[in-house]
């Protein structure tokens, strides 16, 4: 590519590149695709972008194209890969000069920079470090800018590479830079502290921002340029250095107005400089010696009034996690055998046992509980103004590394587990003194009360022992609840959620009932966040392990009322979705007995359905809610059809895109509506066009799939098979070719239950499945589960379908070029064998019949074999037959008669529709209807009249005699 001709072409086309018009644009994209192999052509970008006479969109796009090209072609081993010559060039062009104008541009150049330095940094590219390191002392403040700002980003990049070589390289650069990098800081921070009390603020401004940025390198030096930082003097200076930089910073900041153009960088700066406690983290018996200092520190900013106008909320945070860290850090707890433990957690454990005595507890324990847990003017004008957005504020997860008030609840937590002995008594007190309900017009007695609930619903374990609940309960906190002025719904909401983190703690079975009554009466409250709180601790009662239904029924259709009105009222998706999982877990809990109460909800689901095609996740809450719904109604579900069937159509779906989100719930509730289906329906059987697509995605929900498969089985085999067996018996076919064992045996199973529902059409309609189970028989499979159901579809064919399996015989005979009676013969001798890998008693019983049903016979091939099929019989016999204490005599104990509905204990689910088809199956089931002993002895006795006594004799004397005694045992009184 010659470089002149191929800029000025480069240039055109990326200039229509930026165009608006897709005319113009999509033809230069394909262009700039094309030419992205071709030598030069980053080259051509790199003249571009450097450039500054140009657009500053064609150079934006000429860096982004650059840095795409590093991913992609950069390494050596890439497919179309740059060569040596032009990435020489490339790199010495790359640090030519630091002078790119643009920020954004200076940035996306700083981070490509990083990019090649990643992969060629320091071998192929030594002249980098060196050549940033003149560049940041420069005079110029726009070069110097620049050349720090691809140092740290250098730094950053090569920090990141965790390979022990790279490390060690790593740490090779730091040594060798690290006294730069630390007068570097120091030089910068110094200036912008000067340049602040000169007054001189845009100056400071761009002091601030170097300092910013040679701190950052050194963050990134110091956490990760150590093997064992405490051993170096320098690292340890400066992070001593940090906590006086620190409060200079923060007492700068006083002078500093919020609308300052140096306000935002002193806070990130200051922050940072918490952050590079993250040194912790990777280092921590290196910390040790920054313990007692970096307490002294949080602890008089975060709860004396040494902070006081100098802090802000995000470096209380910082401080409140840092105080954190050293309370709960693991390598700082000595083990219970305090000889186990190292001499450096010994030391660190002194230090902070020195430090937290009781005063100093006490105190933050006080402060934490009276100052940082009230509720704040913002958060009350949440509840005001936005009631759903301040209930779903309390978030969990990580928030509390990024916001105040789950910080400070976490660092509470954590510090009364360290010292709940030490605690315990401070946090009665305070309890002792807040008796009795508070006036309603002093509303900082009320937040205060609210502040110490707070305290012990989050030490609830911790208090397991110190508070009797249940007089509490029974003495204060319920008649709290019933104060129903609008001043006391703070100490309301409080004490409802109190009671729901103490329900699975310690809360006496007997008291539930009174509970329920104040659900039931602040469902009604006047207040939107005390309803949805009194409906959180509702689906924590109801889903305790305590929990009795008989209990809760009294009480069961009006909280349910309440709840749908909660639902219907609330407008945000996400309260929406916690009001429908409360009202999924009652209904989960009570079961059938919801049945008369959920008209409504079952009228106001399509609705809801329909307003959130926007909102996935609430449409599986409303899945989940459909799921126990239609377990409640049992059969009466069918009702809901008209909705239920379309939902579950579209969530499993794969051509539509909410499958993503649906797909899992959807099959869940497809699954449970067939099992409690009493008919089917052409609807329902409609929706299983769904399932092909789904066989072939064959992901993590194959297992249910199956199920739905065996659920339509049970339900109807005949329209069923009728309508999708081909389809089926091809999926099948595709899906044994690559699946896992497991995954063999659900296939095989489903065939299976074809033919024990349909036997006589079954092994038609699975014709091609069949050969590779007879192989795999006559072969002897080596995976006991697979032969043992290999097995049992053989099984049903030779006892039900004796017709068929001969034709299949014949097809094996062919097919392995084999005469019939040696592929007959090596079958029941691998059956015989393999009796064992059979672990269930109905398959073990069908073994016996199926090979009893080749009697009587004059086949000597099955003469030959007759005493292996005489000892699985016996086998079989002693499998199932039980001895009746009372006659003496033996009988089977498979053996079914009439269908009886159990009747369900309360711990027990009611049997579903699908569990009744099944009853009704095993009673047509010959392993369920036929007596194993007297299908022997007829057998036998038809053997015998075949070939007379004496040549029966002949053939019994093949068999053990222990075996025929044990025969002789079990066929008395025939």
């Amino acid at each position: 590519m010659d470089l002149n001709s191929a800029s000025s072409v480069v240039l055109q086309v990326l200039t229509q590149a930026t165009s608006q018009d897709t005319a113009v644009l999509k033809p230069a994209e394909e262009q700039l695709k094309q030419w992205e192999t071709q030598p030069g052509f980053y080259s051509v970008l790199l003249n571009i972008f450097t450039n500054h006479s140009l657009d500053v969109n064609v150079r934006w796009l000429a860096v982004l194209y650059f840095k795409n090209g590093i991913d992609r072609y950069w390494r050596r081993v890439a497919p179309h890969a740059l060569s040596e010559e032009e990435k020489t060039t490339l790199r010495a062009g790359l640090i030519a000069d630091f002078n790119e104008p643009v920020n954004q541009i200076a940035t996306q150049i700083s981070v490509l920079i990083a990019k090649v330095a990643r992969v060629d940094c320091p071998r192929q590219w030594p002249e980098l470090i060196p050549t940033l390191v003149e560049s940041v002392k420069v005079q110029d403040a726009l070069q110097q800018h620049r050349a720090l700002l691809t140092f740290y980003h250098v730094t950053k990049t090569l920090a990141s590479k965790r390979l022990a070589a790279d490390r060690k390289l790593f740490s090779d650069l730091t040594s060798s830079i690290y006294s730069f990098a630390c007068s570097l800081w120091n030089h910068h921070t110094d200036t912008f502290l000067q340049q602040i009390c000169t007054g001189d603020e845009a100056a400071a401004a761009n002091s601030l921002e170097r300092t910013l940025l040679s701190l950052k390198v050194l963050r990134k030096l110091t956490v990760h340029g150590f093997v064992e930082p405490h051993w170096n003097a320098e690292v340890m200076g400066f992070l001593h250095a940090v906590f006086e930089r620190l409060k200079q910073f923060l007492e700068c900041s006083r002078s500093i107005r919020a609308e300052s153009i140096c306000r935002d960088h002193l806070e990130k700066t200051i922050i940072l400089f918490t952050k590079l406690l993250d040194f912790l983290d990777q280092h921590p018996f290196s910390f040790t010696a920054l313990i007692q200092r970096s307490l002294e520190f949080s602890v008089s900013y975060v709860f004396t009034e040494a902070g006081e106008g100098v802090v802000f909320e995000q470096f209380i945070v910082q401080c409140m996690n840092l105080i954190k860290m050293i309370v709960k850090n693991y390598a700082y707890k000595p083990s219970k055998n305090i000889e186990d433990s190292s001499p450096e957690t010994l030391e660190a454990h002194k230090i902070k046992t020195a430090f937290f005595t009781y005063p100093t507890l006490m105190e933050i324990c006080r402060r934490l509980v009276t100052h940082y847990f009230l509720l704040t003017k913002e958060e009350l004008t949440m509840w005001e103004e936005d009631p759903e957005s301040f209930t779903v504020e309390e978030t969990g997860g990580d928030s509390w590394k990024y916001s105040l008030r789950p910080c400070t609840e976490v660092l509470f937590m954590d510090i009364f587990h360290e010292y709940n002995q030490t605690l315990t008594p401070v946090l009665l007190e305070m309890v002792h003194s807040l008796q009795g309900s508070t006036n309603v017009e002093n509303t900082n007695a009320i937040l205060i009360k609210d502040a110490v609930y707070n305290a012990v619903g989050l030490a609830a374990y911790e208090l397991f022992d110190s508070v009797d609940f249940d007089q509490w309960f029974k003495n204060q906190l319920f008649a709290e609840l019933q104060v129903s002025d609008d001043r006391y719904k703070p100490i309301r909401r409080r004490v409802i959620w109190l009671i729901g983190q103490w329900i699975s703690v310690k809360f006496k079975s007997d008291l539930r009932p009174v509970l329920y009554e104040a659900i039931r009466n602040l469902l009604q409250d006047c207040d939107l966040v005390v309803r949805i709180e009194t409906a959180t601790t509702l689906k924590l009662t109801v889903d305790d392990f305590e929990f009795r239904t008989d209990q809760f029924l009294p009480y069961l259709e009006s909280m349910f009322t309440l709840l749908f009105q909660l639902l219907q009222e609330v407008t945000q998706c996400d309260t929406k979705m916690h009001v429908l999982h409360v009202l999924s877990c009652v209904i989960e809990r009570v079961n059938m007995q919801i049945r008369p109460y959920v008209g409504c909800l079952v009228q106001y689901l399509p609705l809801l359905w329909k307003q959130s095609e926007e909102h996935n996740m609430l449409r599986c809450a409303i899945l989940t809610t459909l799921i126990h719904l239609v377990q409640g109604l049992g059969a009466d579900s069918k009702n809901l059809y008209p909705f239920l069937l379309p939902v579950i159509q579209l969530s499993t779906d794969v051509s539509q895109p909410p499958h993503v989100y649906l797909l899992e719930d959807g099959l869940e509730l497809w699954l449970v509506t067939l099992e409690n289906s009493p008919c089917l329906t052409p609807e329902l059987l409609r929706i299983f066009q769904n399932m092909s697509a789904l066989l072939e995605l064959s992901s993590e929900n194959l297992k249910n799939c199956f199920k739905i498969i065996n659920a339509y089985i049970f339900l109807s085999s005949s329209e069923f098979l009728q309508m999708y067996a081909a389809d089926l018996c091809r999926s099948f076919c595709e899906l044994l070719k690559d699946i896992t064992i497991e995954g063999q045996v659900q296939v095989l199973k489903v065939v299976e239950n074809v033919l024990k529902v349909n036997p006589v059409l079954g092994p038609q309609m699975f014709q091609p499945l069949l050969p590779s189970v007879f192989r795999g028989i006559v072969d002897g499979e080596r995976y006991p589960v697979v032969m043992s159901t290999y097995l049992g579809i053989m099984g049903r064919v030779l006892l039900q379908n004796a017709s068929f399996f001969s034709l299949l015989l014949s097809q094996m005979a062919c097919e392995l070029g084999q005469e019939l009676d040696q592929i007959l013969g090596n079958m029941i001798e691998m059956w015989v064998d393999r009796m064992d890998t059979i672990t269930q008693p109905e398959r073990r019983k069908l073994s016996a019949l199926a090979l009893l049903s080749l009697l009587p016979s004059l086949n000597s091939v099955i003469q030959d074999k007759f005493c292996g099929i005489i000892n699985i019989s016996v086998e079989g016999l002693n499998d199932v037959m039980t001895e009746d204490s009372e006659t003496g005599t033996y009988k089977d104990c498979m053996l079914m008669s009439h269908f009886e509905e159990p009747k369900a204990t309360e711990d027990e689910e009611p049997p579903t529709e699908q569990d009744k088809r099944k009853k009704m199956l095993a009673l047509k089931d010959p392993v369920h209807t036929v007596s194993l002993q007297q299908f022997i002895y007829e057998k036998l006795k038809a053997q015998q009249e075949l070939l007379g006594e004496q040549g029966f004799h002949a053939l019994m004397e093949t068999v053990d005699t222990e075996i025929v005694a044990q025969l002789q045992e079990f066929l008395q009184g025939f």
